[in-house]
């Protein structure tokens, strides 16, 4: 079985070549690794300094306590509006669940309902998504369920398109507070050369994209028969 080649034998490489270890000449970006992007952490796909914000298509269960005809699911549409009774249209974009609550209880506060109590629960989001981009046939944002991987992610957006550079994928991620970015080939993973690799909500995939291939012009001139994902840091 071929092996992984290490930092040590790519930076030979790269030297052999008269290029140098810090890819494009710039001491912000180095390779840090090349046995695959490290997992997010629970502080990287969920952050607690960053509500919730509720937005186009996200379904939501409304509850009215004691009044159970106002008590409803509802899908904001693609405005970011919902359609409540008694109190019509409400804006609910870019509220958190509880400020929509408390706009709802605004509403229906003496009017309609004495002392009215409601809770807002989010049912369904769109949020936890990742981005497909470059030489796919559907690039766009796509829901990330369950488990899912580097080729899933990419069959999930129609595949890659007739003139994709397979060996030129590029996944983004922020893992602690660093930006990240790992090379990976398709055509290796479909050989078994190294496992098909996670990815995760927030992702950034890039396929066969030339602004992508300017970031790895060092690695990939230096060696053109890479079977294993490469690592770099962006450093602030």
């Amino acid at each position: 079985m071929m092996q992984r080649p290490s930092i040590l034998f790519l930076a030979f490489l790269l030297s052999a070549c008269g290029g140098p270890t810090i890819l494009g000449g710039s001491p912000d970006v180095t390779v840090v690794s090349s046995d695959g992007l490290p997992e997010p952490t629970r502080v990287d796909l969920l952050s607690s300094n960053r509500p919730y914000l509720i937005g186009p298509f996200d379904k939501l269960k409304i509850d009215v306590f004691g009044i159970e005809d106002l008590s409803k699911d509802v899908q904001i549409d693609a405005s970011g509006r919902l359609s409540f009774p008694l109190i019509g249209v409400v804006e609910a974009s870019g509220l958190t669940p509880g400020e929509l609550a408390r706009e709802l209880e605004k509403r229906l506060q003496g009017r309609y309902v004495r002392d009215p109590q409601v809770t807002v629960n989010l049912e369904e989001t769109v949020s936890q998504v990742i981005t497909v981009d470059g030489q796919v046939k559907n690039p766009g944002l796509y829901p990330v369920i369950g488990s899912m991987t580097l080729m899933r992610a990419v069959a999930t957006s129609g595949g890659t398109s007739e003139f994709a550079k397979l060996n030129d994928v590029v996944i983004f991620r922020n893992v602690n507070g660093e930006q990240l970015a790992g090379l990976y080939n398709l055509k290796a993973i479909r050989r078994g050369a190294y496992s098909d690799p996670e990815v995760f909500a927030n992702d950034v995939i890039v396929v066969g994209d030339s602004q992508a291939r300017r970031l790895f012009r060092d690695l990939i001139q230096a060696s053109p028969l890479i079977t294993t994902p490469l690592i770099i840091l962006f450093r602030n």
